[in-house]
């Protein structure tokens, strides 16, 4: 039977029980988010908070939450432009994530020292996943490493995000596409949590007011009134959160691994081909996508449409680093 599989940003619900929140009723002030344990209230509040910059960024994502977390499900995959503008490609496409769920802690804490994370930090409020500005793994945020900097190399679409390993997109700095098309960008929203539960703005500060250099922390950190710490987007490195400054549990958080092959062998993994691609586009067709792109004068591509199975994708391509073949992968 053919799966009919969401191809434009669709969100879905996650059954949690426990809290229910109601972003419809106006959000109350959150208790002190330096407090270890959250009682049912501190909880309710907080999950109200984060449902609220989520219905307020207008994007059509469900939220639940318990009496520790927030729960946003996803399949990576935002309505706007995708993989336009990319010069250094690994040669991954982007394919919606299956069951990808974000916990965003609703009792966050200071933590002794800030976690590095080889995967996702946070989540955008359209439910894309965001992480540290580097290609690399994990990082030691104490030391800035152009080589590894997705920005400098050109990794990254005219959106500030592209397709991982696991051909999952994510952004790497300041997701500008998903900001343009909030209608509350002008009102300085939070546009982002940490998977500590603290909130992702942009450049300036929620009152307006400029964002000095030198002010951010490691982290691109800095206190908050309202809930303790928050995370801010900057035009020079780190540019997002490349580290969490609150309390998490490491084993809690998602990932998403890579496609699998339905018979035979996987589509080997992609390397930038040497000195970058040109002319890359993304496009759509119906449930058809296309990256076509150009290397020293010769056209290259991958294409994919769902396939009869299940969570499965017919894919061909041709491409620099691994040639040209096709097979059915499927999540």
């Amino acid at each position: 039977m053919n799966a009919l599989i969401p191809m434009k940003g669709a969100i879905a619900a996650v059954l949690v029980f426990g809290v229910s929140c109601d972003a419809s009723k106006q959000a109350p002030v959150a208790t002190s988010p330096k407090s270890t344990v959250a009682s049912n209230s501190d909880a309710k509040s907080r999950c109200e908070l984060i449902t609220r910059s989520i219905r307020e960024a207008g994007f059509p994502v469900t939220i639940t939450c318990d009496d520790a977390y927030a729960y946003l499900a996803s399949d990576t995959y935002p309505a706007h432009e995708l993989m336009t503008g990319i010069v250094g490609s690994n040669e991954q496409i982007p394919v919606p994530a299956k069951n990808y769920v974000s916990p965003l802690r609703l009792n966050p804490t200071k933590a002794a020292k800030f976690t590095t994370i080889d995967a996702a930090v946070g989540v955008a409020v359209n439910g894309v996943p965001i992480y540290d500005y580097t290609s690399q793994g994990e990082l030691d945020p104490s030391q800035y490493d152009p080589r590894t900097d997705t920005v400098l190399t050109g990794q990254l679409d005219i959106c500030n995000g592209h397709a991982g390993r696991g051909d999952d997109y994510h952004y790497h700095a300041s997701p500008k596409c998903m900001i343009e098309a909030m209608p509350n960008k002008d009102d300085n929203p939070i546009i982002g949590w940490g998977f500590d539960g603290y909130p992702l703005y942009g450049n300036k500060a929620p009152d307006g007011t400029a964002i000095e250099k030198g002010t951010l922390g490691l982290c691109n950190e800095m206190p908050d009134d309202l809930y303790g710490w928050r995370y801010h987007t900057s035009d020079y490195p780190p540019y997002i959160i490349q580290c969490l400054v609150g309390d998490v549990d490491k084993r809690t958080l998602p990932r998403v691994p890579p496609l699998r092959a339905l018979a035979g062998a996987d589509r080997p993994s992609g390397t930038p081909p040497r000195d970058g691609v040109e002319n890359l586009v993304m496009t759509k067709t119906g449930e058809k996508r296309a990256m076509t792109y150009t290397y020293q004068g010769s056209e290259y591509f991958i294409k994919y449409e769902p396939a009869a199975q299940q969570d499965c994708y017919d894919f061909e391509w041709n491409t620099v680093s691994t040639g040209a073949d096709s097979r059915t992968l499927c999540r």
